[in-house]
């Protein structure tokens, strides 16, 4: 059974700095010249890029709901073969949703750091730090570590506050030059920080400081069995679509490709570059409306129409599912036109306008995903199907033209590979 020091990055709620707190450990122990390996909990795509680059290392994600409990447990148990140190950023609050981060944590036996971003309070921080290590019996909570403290005297308060026996894990102070740029989804990508290496060493510096620089205890993480794939897609080669347009890909999903056997052939729209000679193709989800102008200007959507009328499967997932509309409406009013391989718009919306688990029945088999947008699209198109949320509602489209597959449903592909493969076979 592979053990390996492991930490939970926990808070209250969203904001706290759970991602520029992983981000930094990750760096500091990196620094320290530790192999270390990171997880997301919950379906993220733009934490893990940030994560990857602070740890030199591909970021999975777990989740019980979507990626499943078997998934989970081989991936920590592959890390921690590999690795010194496993880190775990939570989601949300640690105790948010069905499942949280604290399911995961007594699931696992992973130790919960506290983040709390003690900015505007004082001896408050003991509550509440309180409560997140006792609301939940048997969460192996490790102890605190307060978040934008102003001064020396104001994390004294802090530590003073804690109840007794309780960890405490240090104040990281305020510093805006070291603070993650943030858009209407989230982080930046990362490759889009231009100084973001620099960013992460700042905050190192910071973690360096504090008692959270010293390696948690080990965990030992069972070793489930692993299934063995047919590979389905040998010898078919896949092109992918990965630029700041199209970067919501998670590393499983890339990994489940190559171990169904596939060639994977990435390439960049915004770079000008050309759909390659392939099999099959995916329009990842990410930001298209940022970038409606640049994609239209290429030769994309004429290659993608020639693609699809030979009958080569393409599978688009939410922002891939929005370039092939007849029109996209970015948040300024501009019309761009795409692809026109759908019938129909797409217009940008001021508000979040779905978030959450689904599940999608297809005739190729069941998926689960997860669906997160700010857009909304309308198509006389009658879909192949709905997704079903976790508590049974109805979730999103999913529609259907030939071997084109596209919905704002982003798929887990190791939640059903063989399902996977169909999808991009003829």
């Amino acid at each position: 059974m592979p053990h390996c020091p492991a930490m939970l990055i926990a808070a209250p709620a969203s904001g706290q700095g759970k991602t520029t707190v992983t981000a930094a450990l990750a760096r500091h122990h990196v620094n320290q010249g530790r192999r270390v390996r990171v997880f997301k909990c919950g379906p993220d795509f733009l934490d893990p890029q940030i994560l990857a680059v602070a740890s030199g290392a591909p970021v999975y994600n777990l989740d019980l709901g979507m990626c499943g409990a078997d998934d989970a447990a081989r991936r920590l148990a592959a890390a921690a073969a590999a690795a010194d140190l496993i880190l775990v950023e939570g989601v949300m609050g640690l105790h948010d949703g069905t499942p949280s981060a604290a399911d995961i944590a007594c699931r696992f036996g992973i130790p919960v750091l506290g983040l709390i971003d003690a900015s505007a309070m004082a001896q408050t921080f003991g509550a509440v730090a309180h409560g997140l290590a006792t609301y939940r019996p048997g969460l192996p909570f490790a102890g605190a570590l307060a978040n934008r403290v102003g001064s020396a005297h104001h994390a004294g308060l802090l530590k003073a506050s804690l109840p007794p026996g309780m960890g405490w894990f240090g104040a990281l102070p305020r510093d805006a030059e070291a603070t993650l740029p943030e858009r209407h989804l989230g982080l930046l990508q990362a490759a889009e920080i231009a100084d973001l290496e620099q960013r992460l060493d700042r905050l190192a510096g910071h973690i360096a400081a504090s008692a959270a620089a010293d390696l948690p205890p080990p965990v030992d993480f069972a070793v489930p069995p692993t299934p063995t794939l047919d590979r389905l897609l040998a010898g078919r080669r896949i092109a992918i679509a990965r630029d700041a347009a199209f970067g919501f890909i998670y590393p499983a999903n890339l990994d489940t490709l190559a171990e169904l056997g596939a060639e994977l052939a990435f390439f960049s729209p915004l770079a000008g570059e050309a759909l390659p000679e392939c099999d099959a193709a995916w329009l990842p989800g990410g930001y298209p409306e940022l970038h409606a102008a640049r994609l239209g200007a290429g030769d994309l959507w004429p290659r993608l129409r020639a693609h699809v009328a030979d009958g080569k499967p393409l599978l688009a997932e939410c922002g891939g599912m929005m370039c092939l509309f007849e029109q996209l409406i970015d948040k300024e009013g501009a019309s761009h036109a795409m692809a026109s391989l759908l019938p129909g718009i797409t217009r940008m919306q001021p508000r979040l306008a779905a978030l959450g688990m689904q599940e999608t029945a297809l005739p190729e088999g069941d998926l689960r995903g997860h669906t997160y947008h700010h857009s909304r699209s309308e198509t006389s198109l009658a879909p192949l199907a709905r997704a079903r949320t976790p508590d049974g509602r109805e979730g999103e489209a999913v529609y259907r033209t030939g071997r084109l597959t596209a919905s704002y449903v982003h798929f887990y592909f190791p939640s059903n590979p063989q399902a996977t493969a169909r999808l991009f076979l003829p």
